[in-house]
């Protein structure tokens, strides 16, 4: 039974036909029946026939009557009743009464299946389906990611691939950036960090990682982080920046940049590290996302996301620029193409 009020165009002829038998005519009552059925639901229909139709009906007296009194409106003789149909449904925002996947239009017509309603006959009664709602990606926004990532590298741009997480706590990004950065030390790194750690006192502020970038610093470390950790990952910065400087002995601490990064999950982080002078000021690229119009607004909403993952697996300060245009083309959730364009700004201030 259909949950709530509809708009349905029924599509007669196909309903007519349906449970047809060799030689045997369509069934008005099939019509009928079906009218019952939605406005017994409280569902607003409204009958299309194609001009055959009155030829080949079986009550072609009481079919014509209904012509007449405009109950079943026809669809001009030489027009396409299929078009006409899906035209109708599109305008109206309604749903489909058909059997017929209309694979004539899916160019034409966004998501047709979408709006059909399938339906089944159990002698003169009618069982209408559901529409079959689009399967959305639950993990688009990692297979954005993914893909802007491979474009990049394809253009011979070194990118950070770490994905497997490790447990989130400033302790531990601590220990495993010195892991990296020294691994001749790694026998020692356990207590002796934690020690530290815990006696160094609070920052009240931390530093602002990309408008005061601190030039003698030795390293960058990239903190890749989920964005429910972000806040308590910002936190943290100027502690887990002088834990490591004391440990390895470094003349400067490390610039910590904590980046949202969309590969981790909720409690997990990944490093990407890398030595000042290979930090890029700009995002070589710029992105264009098109997609389809079910998926839309979710990736705008998350597109700074997007700009912060690909930002901090390339190693540059400033975030790409994100656009995400609809494209009639790709019509099932979850479709979607990357275009990458070159950043006009890229490269600029060291030309000066």
């Amino acid at each position: 039974m259909l949950g709530v009020s509809l708009k349905v165009v029924i599509d007669a002829s196909n309903v007519a036909h349906s449970g047809k038998e060799g030689d045997s005519s369509p069934k008005l009552q099939n019509i009928l029946s079906a009218v019952k059925y939605l406005e017994d639901n409280e569902n607003d229909c409204v009958i299309i026939a194609d001009a055959s139709l009155k030829h080949e009906i079986d009550d072609k007296e009481k079919y014509m009557h209904l012509v007449e009194e405009e109950a079943i409106e026809e669809v001009p003789s030489g027009n396409n009743a299929d078009h006409f149909i899906l035209q109708l449904a599109e305008e109206e925002n309604a749903e489909i009464l058909s059997n017929d996947f209309f694979k004539d239009f899916k160019d034409e017509f966004k998501d047709i299946q979408s709006k059909r309603l399938p339906f089944t006959f159990n002698g003169e009664n009618i069982e209408i389906a559901e529409a079959k709602k689009p399967k959305k990606d639950r993990n688009i926004l990692q297979h954005i990611c993914e893909d802007i990532l491979v474009s990049i590298e394809n253009k011979r741009w070194e990118v950070y691939k770490g994905k497997e997480g490790i447990k989130f706590s400033p302790l531990n990004i601590a220990k495993e950036s010195i892991v990296r950065m020294d691994k001749t030390q790694n026998d020692s790194v356990g207590n002796k960090i934690e020690g530290l750690f815990s006696r160094l006192p609070m920052f009240d502020k931390v530093m602002n990682m990309v408008e005061d970038v601190e030039t003698s610093a030795p390293y960058v470390i990239f903190v890749l982080i989920h964005p429910k950790d972000y806040k308590d990952a910002v936190k943290s910065a100027g502690n887990i920046s002088v834990t490591i400087a004391d440990r390895l002995r470094l003349a400067k601490r490390p610039l910590i940049a904590v980046r949202n990064d969309l590969f981790m999950k909720p409690g997990t982080f990944e490093l990407n590290i890398l030595y000042s002078d290979e930090i890029e000021e700009d995002s070589p690229f710029n992105i264009q996302i098109k997609l389809n119009f079910h998926d839309e607004v979710f990736i705008k909403k998350n597109s700074r996301y997007i700009a912060s993952t690909i930002a901090g697996r390339i190693g540059a300060w400033k975030f790409p620029f994100v656009a995400v245009k609809p494209d009639i083309i790709l019509e099932k959730p979850g479709e979607f193409e990357i275009f990458l364009d070159k950043n006009e700004k890229y490269g600029k201030k060291d030309e000066k």
